[in-house]
């Protein structure tokens, strides 16, 4: 019998945090917080070693895109919509550990170099859906900024209500990382995170932070909205 990858690692961590709450006393959850940040960390160690910059992410061929029906979330009690007047002109600013920070508006984004890719979007929840994103590889970005040896981390900053989710480099760099401003051949619209958006298939829906107007590299992870939840900071599939 043969396991993919996802299933396997939804199956060892489940598996291994069921046996941690089995051993709580009758001080509750409280009391496992140590095995619990303990089984947090070998999961992310599995996933580490599991992770490959080169494996690409590939949608089954011929199925149809999601389009509208891709679930939209956010955080703020509206959707959040960039509102020039009052706001001024949206930008992006690359910085932190870094030689030549600097910031863009939406036309200079655009105006770099863009992939297209047809890829699976993977939830927390356990649903997935193929969408096409159009943007620019975290790479270059990453390329423009120079980026300082010890920069292991780095946090995305939006602009709904202050929502952020930091990241490993690794998954960080890997081909498939966009900063996106098209879904399936237009613009984004404010239900998926306009102007801009983090988007890759290495990591679960939660870890795409939308909204997007701050990437910071950093030494150190600093946790974001959901990882500081309790869900998973790794967030890998």
């Amino acid at each position: 019998m043969t396991i993919d990858r996802r299933k396997f690692l939804t199956i060892s961590g489940a598996s291994l945090s069921a046996a941690i709450l089995t051993s709580c006393d009758s001080r509750g959850p409280r009391s496992a917080g140590r095995l619990l940040n303990y089984a947090e960390r070998k999961n992310e160690a599995l996933e580490r070693k599991l992770f490959r910059h080169t494996s690409m992410d590939a949608s089954i061929s011929g199925a149809r895109l999601a389009g509208a029906a891709l679930p939209s979330y956010f955080i703020s009690k509206h959707v959040p919509v960039w509102n020039t007047p009052r706001m001024g002109t949206w930008t992006l600013s690359v910085g932190g550990m870094v030689d030549h920070p600097f910031s863009l508006t939406l036309d200079q984004l655009v105006a770099l170099p863009r992939i297209t890719e047809r890829v699976n979007h993977y939830c927390v929840e356990g649903w997935n859906a193929i969408e096409q994103w159009t943007g620019v590889r975290f790479s270059q970005l990453a390329q423009m900024a120079g980026v300082h040896k010890g920069a292991d981390y780095v946090d995305f900053v939006s602009f709904d209500d202050g929502y952020h989710e930091s990241w490993d480099i690794e998954s960080a760099m890997h081909p498939q990382t966009v900063i996106a401003y098209g879904l399936d051949g237009t613009m984004l619209a404010p239900a998926h995170g306009a102007p801009a958006r983090l988007y890759s298939p290495v990591k679960l829906g939660y870890k795409n932070t939308k909204y997007l107007t701050k990437i910071v590299f950093m030494p150190s992870r600093n946790g974001g909205y959901w990882s500081d939840e309790g869900y998973e900071w790794y967030g890998g599939v």
